[in-house]
């Protein structure tokens, strides 16, 4: 009887889960903020946004503070369903100003098997200008406070 990968002990997504991502790509992207010495922040804030006719509530898997200040976050796809796809159009629809990046792990994979649109090609659409495959850039990254950098208070008149 053959094994289903999903549930190997030894598969990418059981390791996984067992420290607590849902993915082999969130625990690739978490090694790799910790080896850059940024603070690991996984699905630490509910976002709220409106589907026509009900609230929803959307937790993004990576969170950064920006060096403005300014919240940045990080969402991981492997596969990016048409239902992941609509979630996304009316978070960003419900949250206007928010900086959300995507990291696919493959950007340039068909939305479908009948369509020509990609999974970056879609991004961009919804205005997500910023796709990355596998790992987060390191352009991304240097835009973000680690733990020991001062961070602008845009509130502030003075630092």
């Amino acid at each position: 009887m053959a094994k289903n990968h999903w549930h190997s002990s030894t598969s990418k997504r059981a390791i996984a889960l067992k420290y607590g991502y849902k993915s082999g790509l969130e625990q690739t992207v978490a090694e790799q903020i910790k080896n850059a010495e940024y603070p690991l922040k996984y699905e630490t804030e509910i976002l709220h946004y409106i589907v026509p006719e009900r609230k929803a509530k959307y937790t993004p898997d990576f969170v950064f503070i920006k060096k403005t200040g300014e919240t940045m976050y990080i969402e991981t796809k492997g596969r990016w369903t048409n239902i992941d796809r609509l979630k996304m159009k009316h978070i960003l629809a419900s949250n206007p100003t928010i900086d959300i990046r995507m990291v696919f792990q493959n950007p340039t994979q068909k939305i479908s098997k009948a369509s020509k649109t990609t999974y970056q090609d879609y991004a961009h659409k919804l205005g997500i200008q910023h796709v990355a495959k596998k790992d987060i850039p390191a352009e991304w990254l240097l835009e973000c406070a680690k733990t020991d950098d001062d961070i602008i208070n845009p509130n502030k008149f003075f630092n």
